[in-house]
Protein backbone atom coordinates (compact mmCIF):
# COMPACT_ATOMS: atom_id res chain seq x y z
CA UNK A 1 0.00 0.00 0.00
CA UNK A 2 1.54 3.36 -1.25
CA UNK A 3 2.72 6.09 1.54
CA UNK A 4 1.63 9.52 0.43
CA UNK A 5 2.86 12.67 2.32
CA UNK A 6 0.91 16.16 2.47
CA UNK A 7 1.40 19.73 4.53
CA UNK A 8 -1.79 20.72 6.15
CA UNK A 9 -3.33 23.46 7.95
CA UNK A 10 -4.77 21.60 11.22
CA UNK A 11 -6.28 24.15 13.82
CA UNK A 12 -3.79 27.23 11.56
CA UNK A 13 -0.76 25.33 12.19
CA UNK A 14 0.95 23.12 9.03
CA UNK A 15 1.19 19.43 9.94
CA UNK A 16 2.72 16.56 8.13
CA UNK A 17 -0.05 14.26 7.29
CA UNK A 18 0.00 10.65 6.06
CA UNK A 19 -2.30 9.11 3.60
CA UNK A 20 -2.83 5.68 1.97
CA UNK A 21 -4.52 4.39 -1.05
CA UNK A 22 -8.02 4.77 0.65
CA UNK A 23 -7.38 7.64 1.64
CA UNK A 24 -7.56 7.24 5.25
CA UNK A 25 -5.31 10.08 6.56
CA UNK A 26 -3.83 11.03 9.89
CA UNK A 27 -1.28 13.82 11.61
CA UNK A 28 2.20 12.33 12.05
CA UNK A 29 3.10 13.20 15.73
CA UNK A 30 6.05 15.48 15.97
CA UNK A 31 6.27 17.08 12.37
CA UNK A 32 5.09 20.36 11.28
CA UNK A 33 6.81 19.78 7.53
CA UNK A 34 8.40 17.00 5.29
CA UNK A 35 11.66 18.84 5.04
CA UNK A 36 11.74 18.04 8.86
CA UNK A 37 10.61 14.47 8.36
CA UNK A 38 13.01 13.47 5.48
CA UNK A 39 16.04 14.83 7.79
CA UNK A 40 15.04 12.55 10.57
CA UNK A 41 14.82 10.00 8.49
CA UNK A 42 18.31 10.50 7.12
CA UNK A 43 19.84 11.28 10.45
CA UNK A 44 18.31 8.28 11.76
CA UNK A 45 19.04 6.06 8.55
CA UNK A 46 16.06 5.04 8.18
CA UNK A 47 13.20 5.20 4.96
CA UNK A 48 10.66 7.38 5.41
CA UNK A 49 7.67 4.88 5.97
CA UNK A 50 9.63 3.43 8.62
CA UNK A 51 10.06 7.14 10.33
CA UNK A 52 6.35 7.55 9.54
CA UNK A 53 5.49 4.77 11.35
CA UNK A 54 7.74 5.17 14.40
CA UNK A 55 5.96 8.65 14.46
CA UNK A 56 2.75 6.92 15.57
CA UNK A 57 -0.66 8.46 14.65
CA UNK A 58 -2.05 11.75 15.28
CA UNK A 59 -5.52 12.80 14.75
CA UNK A 60 -7.34 11.45 11.72
CA UNK A 61 -7.92 13.91 8.73
CA UNK A 62 -10.52 14.34 6.15
CA UNK A 63 -8.23 15.31 2.97
CA UNK A 64 -11.83 16.28 0.71
CA UNK A 65 -12.73 18.99 3.20
CA UNK A 66 -9.49 20.42 3.20
CA UNK A 67 -8.70 19.85 0.10
CA UNK A 68 -11.39 22.12 -0.57
CA UNK A 69 -10.79 24.63 2.29
CA UNK A 70 -7.45 25.34 1.13
CA UNK A 71 -5.59 23.93 3.75
CA UNK A 72 -3.35 21.87 1.54
CA UNK A 73 -0.11 23.58 0.62
CA UNK A 74 3.37 22.30 -1.33
CA UNK A 75 3.85 18.78 -0.22
CA UNK A 76 7.07 19.98 0.82
CA UNK A 77 8.65 23.58 1.25
CA UNK A 78 12.20 25.26 2.51
CA UNK A 79 12.30 27.60 4.82
CA UNK A 80 14.77 29.04 2.86
CA UNK A 81 13.62 29.16 -1.10
CA UNK A 82 17.17 30.25 -2.27
CA UNK A 83 17.72 25.93 -1.27
CA UNK A 84 15.23 24.86 -3.27
CA UNK A 85 15.91 24.26 -6.81
CA UNK A 86 13.68 23.88 -9.70
CA UNK A 87 14.84 22.32 -12.19
CA UNK A 88 13.34 20.17 -15.07
CA UNK A 89 13.84 17.87 -18.32
CA UNK A 90 11.89 17.94 -21.68
CA UNK A 91 11.52 15.52 -25.00
CA UNK A 92 11.55 12.30 -22.38
CA UNK A 93 8.50 11.11 -23.21
CA UNK A 94 7.07 8.94 -26.29
CA UNK A 95 5.10 11.07 -28.77
CA UNK A 96 6.29 14.49 -26.91
CA UNK A 97 8.61 15.49 -29.73
CA UNK A 98 5.98 15.71 -32.18
CA UNK A 99 4.14 19.12 -30.73
CA UNK A 100 7.83 21.09 -30.33
CA UNK A 101 8.53 19.74 -33.36
CA UNK A 102 5.95 21.94 -34.94
CA UNK A 103 6.45 24.45 -33.03
CA UNK A 104 10.18 24.64 -34.27
CA UNK A 105 9.89 23.63 -37.96
CA UNK A 106 9.00 26.70 -39.58
CA UNK A 107 12.29 28.63 -38.27
CA UNK A 108 14.22 25.06 -39.46
CA UNK A 109 12.98 24.75 -42.74
CA UNK A 110 13.34 21.43 -44.08
CA UNK A 111 15.98 20.79 -41.74
CA UNK A 112 15.41 17.89 -39.18
CA UNK A 113 15.20 20.27 -35.97
CA UNK A 114 17.23 20.16 -32.76
CA UNK A 115 14.34 18.89 -30.74
CA UNK A 116 14.28 15.83 -32.99
CA UNK A 117 17.38 15.13 -32.72
CA UNK A 118 17.55 15.45 -29.09
CA UNK A 119 14.01 13.29 -28.55
CA UNK A 120 15.92 10.75 -31.30
CA UNK A 121 18.83 10.24 -28.95
CA UNK A 122 16.66 10.10 -25.73
CA UNK A 123 15.05 7.02 -27.67
CA UNK A 124 18.33 5.20 -28.46
CA UNK A 125 20.53 5.95 -25.63
CA UNK A 126 17.94 7.35 -22.89
CA UNK A 127 17.45 3.73 -20.90
CA UNK A 128 21.31 2.50 -20.35
CA UNK A 129 21.54 -1.02 -18.36
CA UNK A 130 22.36 -1.17 -14.77
CA UNK A 131 26.38 0.58 -13.94
CA UNK A 132 25.96 2.65 -17.12
CA UNK A 133 25.38 6.24 -18.13
CA UNK A 134 22.57 6.99 -21.05
CA UNK A 135 22.53 10.30 -23.39
CA UNK A 136 22.33 13.01 -21.65
CA UNK A 137 19.06 15.07 -21.96
CA UNK A 138 17.90 18.18 -22.20
CA UNK A 139 17.42 20.65 -19.05
CA UNK A 140 16.49 23.50 -18.04
CA UNK A 141 16.08 25.74 -14.56
CA UNK A 142 12.93 27.32 -13.60
CA UNK A 143 14.51 29.04 -10.64
CA UNK A 144 14.24 28.28 -6.91
CA UNK A 145 11.29 27.46 -4.16
CA UNK A 146 9.92 31.09 -4.37
CA UNK A 147 8.33 29.82 -7.72
CA UNK A 148 6.30 27.22 -6.80
CA UNK A 149 2.72 27.54 -5.85
CA UNK A 150 0.40 25.13 -4.22
CA UNK A 151 -2.84 23.37 -4.96
CA UNK A 152 -6.04 25.64 -5.69
CA UNK A 153 -3.14 28.82 -6.16
CA UNK A 154 -3.24 31.01 -8.89
CA UNK A 155 -0.16 30.06 -11.71
CA UNK A 156 0.31 33.96 -12.28
CA UNK A 157 1.92 34.59 -15.75
CA UNK A 158 4.52 38.15 -15.78
CA UNK A 159 2.82 41.27 -17.63
CA UNK A 160 5.52 40.38 -20.14
CA UNK A 161 4.48 36.82 -20.90
CA UNK A 162 3.54 36.10 -24.50
CA UNK A 163 1.46 32.87 -23.41
CA UNK A 164 0.77 31.26 -19.87
CA UNK A 165 0.82 27.34 -20.98
CA UNK A 166 0.40 24.18 -18.73
CA UNK A 167 2.40 21.60 -18.55
CA UNK A 168 1.17 17.82 -16.84
CA UNK A 169 4.01 16.44 -15.47
CA UNK A 170 5.17 14.13 -12.68
CA UNK A 171 7.98 15.05 -10.62
CA UNK A 172 10.61 14.39 -8.45
CA UNK A 173 11.52 15.96 -4.64
CA UNK A 174 14.87 15.42 -3.59
CA UNK A 175 16.61 16.70 -0.27
CA UNK A 176 20.76 16.47 -0.53
CA UNK A 177 22.04 14.65 2.75
CA UNK A 178 24.94 15.90 4.93
CA UNK A 179 27.45 13.71 2.74
CA UNK A 180 26.18 15.25 -0.15
CA UNK A 181 24.10 11.74 -1.04
CA UNK A 182 21.02 13.27 -3.25
CA UNK A 183 17.95 10.99 -1.49
CA UNK A 184 14.55 10.79 -3.20
CA UNK A 185 12.14 11.36 -1.35
CA UNK A 186 9.34 10.80 -3.67
CA UNK A 187 7.14 11.93 -6.48
CA UNK A 188 4.24 14.59 -6.97
CA UNK A 189 2.14 15.59 -9.87
CA UNK A 190 3.23 18.99 -11.52
CA UNK A 191 1.91 22.24 -13.42
CA UNK A 192 5.22 23.38 -14.67
CA UNK A 193 3.81 25.84 -16.26
CA UNK A 194 5.73 27.67 -19.48
CA UNK A 195 5.36 30.54 -22.02
CA UNK A 196 4.96 28.27 -25.29
CA UNK A 197 4.51 31.18 -27.40
CA UNK A 198 7.82 32.67 -26.38
CA UNK A 199 9.37 29.32 -26.89
CA UNK A 200 7.83 28.61 -30.40
CA UNK A 201 9.66 32.39 -31.79
CA UNK A 202 12.99 30.97 -30.89
CA UNK A 203 14.35 28.16 -29.83
CA UNK A 204 16.68 29.80 -28.50
CA UNK A 205 14.24 31.60 -26.10
CA UNK A 206 13.01 28.63 -24.19
CA UNK A 207 15.34 29.36 -21.43
CA UNK A 208 13.12 32.46 -21.15
CA UNK A 209 9.98 30.90 -21.55
CA UNK A 210 11.19 28.67 -18.36
CA UNK A 211 11.12 31.16 -16.55
CA UNK A 212 7.82 31.18 -14.99
CA UNK A 213 6.12 29.43 -11.53
CA UNK A 214 5.03 25.92 -11.49
CA UNK A 215 2.46 24.33 -9.07
CA UNK A 216 3.04 20.63 -7.42
CA UNK A 217 -0.20 18.85 -6.61
CA UNK A 218 -1.11 17.79 -2.79
CA UNK A 219 0.55 13.98 -2.58
CA UNK A 220 4.06 13.14 -2.49
CA UNK A 221 3.85 9.53 -3.28
CA UNK A 222 6.53 7.83 -1.09
CA UNK A 223 8.65 4.61 -2.20
CA UNK A 224 8.31 3.18 -6.16
CA UNK A 225 6.82 4.84 -9.26
CA UNK A 226 4.02 2.42 -11.45
CA UNK A 227 5.61 2.20 -14.88
CA UNK A 228 2.75 3.65 -16.36
CA UNK A 229 1.09 6.76 -15.06
CA UNK A 230 -2.33 7.39 -16.48
CA UNK A 231 -4.66 10.68 -15.82
CA UNK A 232 -5.74 13.37 -17.23
CA UNK A 233 -5.16 16.97 -18.16
CA UNK A 234 -8.06 19.29 -18.61
CA UNK A 235 -8.77 23.38 -18.52
CA UNK A 236 -12.40 24.69 -17.86
CA UNK A 237 -13.64 28.00 -18.90
CA UNK A 238 -16.21 28.70 -16.84
CA UNK A 239 -18.50 25.67 -17.08
CA UNK A 240 -17.05 24.90 -20.52
CA UNK A 241 -14.22 22.29 -20.96
CA UNK A 242 -12.11 23.55 -23.22
CA UNK A 243 -9.35 20.90 -23.74
CA UNK A 244 -9.18 17.22 -22.29
CA UNK A 245 -6.42 14.95 -23.41
CA UNK A 246 -5.01 11.63 -21.97
CA UNK A 247 -1.81 12.26 -19.79
CA UNK A 248 1.03 9.60 -19.52
CA UNK A 249 3.60 9.63 -18.01
CA UNK A 250 5.73 6.59 -15.91
CA UNK A 251 9.10 4.79 -17.66
CA UNK A 252 6.64 2.75 -19.82
CA UNK A 253 5.47 5.87 -21.65
CA UNK A 254 9.24 7.65 -21.50
CA UNK A 255 12.20 7.78 -23.60
CA UNK A 256 14.79 8.14 -20.51
CA UNK A 257 14.71 5.82 -17.44
CA UNK A 258 14.20 7.83 -14.00
CA UNK A 259 17.89 7.18 -13.18
CA UNK A 260 19.08 8.33 -15.95
CA UNK A 261 17.27 11.94 -15.89
CA UNK A 262 18.44 12.08 -12.15
CA UNK A 263 22.45 10.85 -12.62
CA UNK A 264 22.53 13.87 -15.33
CA UNK A 265 20.78 16.10 -12.88
CA UNK A 266 23.14 15.28 -10.04
CA UNK A 267 26.52 14.81 -11.69
CA UNK A 268 26.91 18.44 -10.98
CA UNK A 269 28.30 19.27 -7.84
CA UNK A 270 26.54 22.48 -7.01
CA UNK A 271 23.71 20.21 -7.31
CA UNK A 272 24.56 17.99 -4.19
CA UNK A 273 24.78 21.03 -1.51
CA UNK A 274 23.84 19.23 1.90
CA UNK A 275 20.27 20.53 3.13
CA UNK A 276 18.90 21.68 -0.38
CA UNK A 277 15.57 20.73 -1.54
CA UNK A 278 15.19 19.40 -5.78
CA UNK A 279 12.27 19.38 -7.53
CA UNK A 280 13.31 18.06 -11.42
CA UNK A 281 10.09 18.15 -13.78
CA UNK A 282 10.18 14.56 -15.87
CA UNK A 283 8.54 16.10 -18.94
CA UNK A 284 5.13 15.32 -20.69
CA UNK A 285 3.59 14.82 -24.17
CA UNK A 286 0.43 16.78 -23.49
CA UNK A 287 0.14 20.45 -24.11
CA UNK A 288 -2.79 22.30 -25.14
CA UNK A 289 -1.17 24.56 -27.00
CA UNK A 290 -0.25 22.11 -29.70
CA UNK A 291 -4.09 21.36 -30.16
CA UNK A 292 -4.36 25.26 -30.93
CA UNK A 293 -5.93 26.38 -27.05
CA UNK A 294 -5.06 30.22 -26.45
CA UNK A 295 -5.43 30.09 -22.08
CA UNK A 296 -6.89 33.06 -20.88
CA UNK A 297 -6.87 34.72 -17.56
CA UNK A 298 -9.31 33.11 -15.14
CA UNK A 299 -9.03 29.33 -17.15
CA UNK A 300 -8.81 26.35 -14.29
CA UNK A 301 -5.87 23.94 -15.00
CA UNK A 302 -6.88 20.45 -13.82
CA UNK A 303 -4.61 17.72 -13.37
CA UNK A 304 -5.37 13.69 -12.26
CA UNK A 305 -3.69 10.53 -12.76
CA UNK A 306 -3.33 7.69 -10.78
CA UNK A 307 -1.93 6.26 -8.35
CA UNK A 308 -2.30 9.90 -7.22
CA UNK A 309 -5.55 10.22 -4.90
CA UNK A 310 -6.22 14.12 -4.86
CA UNK A 311 -5.87 16.22 -8.23
CA UNK A 312 -3.73 19.34 -8.70
CA UNK A 313 -5.81 22.24 -9.56
CA UNK A 314 -5.13 26.01 -10.58
CA UNK A 315 -6.02 28.99 -12.45
CA UNK A 316 -4.18 31.06 -14.70
CA UNK A 317 -3.83 35.05 -14.08
CA UNK A 318 -1.34 37.66 -15.13
CA UNK A 319 0.60 40.04 -13.03
CA UNK A 320 0.48 43.61 -13.68
CA UNK A 321 3.50 45.19 -15.06
CA UNK A 322 6.79 45.62 -12.72
CA UNK A 323 8.88 48.07 -14.42
CA UNK A 324 12.97 47.26 -13.76
CA UNK A 325 15.48 49.78 -14.19
CA UNK A 326 19.49 49.12 -13.03
CA UNK A 327 21.22 51.76 -10.81
CA UNK A 328 24.84 52.68 -10.91
CA UNK A 329 25.93 52.37 -7.39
Amino acid sequence: MALRLLQVKLGGALTVVASDDQGVAYAVPGFQSVYDLAQAAIAEGVDLATKVASAGRGESVDLDAALAEGRIGLPIHHADPAHFVVAGTGLTHLGSADGRDKMHKTAAGEHVTDSMKMFRMGLEGGKPAEGETGVQPEWFYKGDGSCLVGPGEALTSPSFALDGGEEPELAGIYLIGPDSTPFRLGFCLANEFSDHVTERGNYLWLAHSKLRQASLGPELLVGELPESVEGSSRIRRGEEVIFDKPFLSGEANMSHSIRNLEHHHFKYDLFRRPGDLHVHFFGTATLSVTHGVKTEDGDRFEIEAHPFRLPLVNTLATASPAPVSVKAL
